[in-house]
């Protein structure tokens, strides 16, 4: 009964999901406190109060229509036009409302994209390790994913391959920054050559290519590091933004692309991006949480909660003896399996009812990704079993 289409992602369904469903089948056994989930990427930080109290004030001071009614495809105008402003203030930039089109969170905002400028066959370049569903959205509009091999020293970008893999069908090419797993902020100078790298491959093949950067973790940052604005680095970029985040919404779906005035032919590409909004059935974000954005846009969750997390993980990681590379940014941590096949780490994990999701489902074998959003008080249950593990392994402790 199913499409052909559908078989091979029914086949191949996300082992984060599948491991979040696992955890829910041991807490039911062992009892929640004394299982240890780290795989999912769902904010255990609540809401700003700023969101909470605007919730309130909007249902009870705006009309009806404004609070449950349709809208532009593109969303509310006053909300795009506090967006890109916001944007204006914080990063140098010059957005107006007609730059801003508001999505149902970034998953539907890079569908709404690649919908609106892949051709059959064509192209679409990422960076190992990346987030499991880009192949999935990419092959939904018949493209097809090229991925570049992670650089395991640094997990930034390798442009000197990436430059390799460019050609004439190359039709866009998909950041994520700061990064899911790693937590790795790309830096100023691989943005300037990434940029530079695309504008001469333009040249070259007489094409154009759109660099879609995926932002859901842009606010999350730590020891004062700064996460570079990339329109600034490329003429053809696309931003792709969720509140899941910043705000910890995850479930409201609410987030918006940004196609700027110097990405080529601009309006037409804003204008079926509007479209393909529609006719993938969104038809406009929520419009409860569009005036939410409006009210809390320079709001942000408490990131301090997520840093002291990230702190206490990786200190008792590497007194354990695992390696991994301290995140930069984001809420997870990318940790070097004991043994080759990071699967059965997992599995051993397991038997201490710590649930990490394998390297394998980033496209990048031999690592597991540990998502520390979860409260304080569970990594700190979970670091005597992490050592116990590593003990298994024969593991110890490791200097910074």
């Amino acid at each position: 009964m199913i499409s052909e289409k559908m078989k091979p992602l029914v086949n191949n369904n996300s082992a984060i999901r599948a491991m979040f469903e696992e955890g829910k089948r041991l807490a039911a056994i062992y009892g929640a406190e004394n299982v240890y989930d780290f795989s999912l990427g769902n904010p255990n930080v609540p809401a700003p109060e700023a969101v909470n109290e605007a919730i309130c004030r909007i249902v009870n001071e705006e009309p009806s229509v404004m609070v449950h009614g349709y809208m532009s495809n593109a969303g509310f105008e006053d909300v795009r036009e506090a967006i890109a402003q916001s944007l204006n203030r914080r990063f140098g930039t010059k957005f107006h409302q007609g730059n801003i089109l508001m999505t149902v969170g970034a998953a539907s905002g890079l569908n709404v994209i690649l919908k609106t400028i892949l051709n059959l066959q064509d192209q679409v370049v990422t960076f190992a390790p990346y987030f499991v569903e880009y192949g999935n959205y990419v092959r939904n509009y018949d493209g097809i994913l090229e991925v570049v091999p992670a650089d395991t020293e640094t997990f930034q970008p390798d442009l000197e391959e990436f430059s390799r893999r460019i050609t004439d069908r190359t039709k866009a090419v998909i950041i994520n920054t700061p990064n899911n797993p790693t937590g790795v902020i790309y830096s100023e100078a691989v943005l300037t050559r990434l940029g530079e790298i695309l504008t001469e491959k333009e040249k070259k093949f007489g094409t154009q290519i759109v660099l879609i950067s995926d932002e859901p973790y842009r606010e999350l940052a730590y020891d004062g590091a700064e996460v570079p604005y990339v329109t600034k680095f490329y003429h053809n970029t696309v931003i792709c933004y969720s509140y899941s985040k910043s705000l910890s919404l995850p479930g409201e779906r609410i987030g918006y692309l940004v196609i700027p005035d110097e990405l080529t032919d601009s309006k037409e590409v804003f204008n079926a991006a509007v479209i393909a909004n529609r006719v993938m059935g969104a038809v406009n974000a929520p419009s409860l949480m569009q005036r939410v954005v409006m009210r809390c846009v320079d709001e942000t969750a408490d990131i301090e909660a997520y840093d002291r997390n990230r702190n206490l993980l990786y200190r008792g990681l590497r007194e354990a003896g695992f390696e991994c590379v301290k995140p930069q940014g984001a809420f997870y941590m990318f940790v070097k399996s004991p043994e080759p096949d990071e699967k059965k780490f997992c599995e051993a994990c397991k038997k201490e009812h710590i649930l990490v999701v394998p390297g394998s489902s980033f496209a990048c074998p031999g690592y597991v990704r540990i998502s520390y959003c979860v409260s304080f008080d569970q990594i700190r249950r979970s670091l005597p079993a992490f050592k116990r593990v590593a003990e298994g392994y024969g593991l110890k402790g490791l200097e910074d």
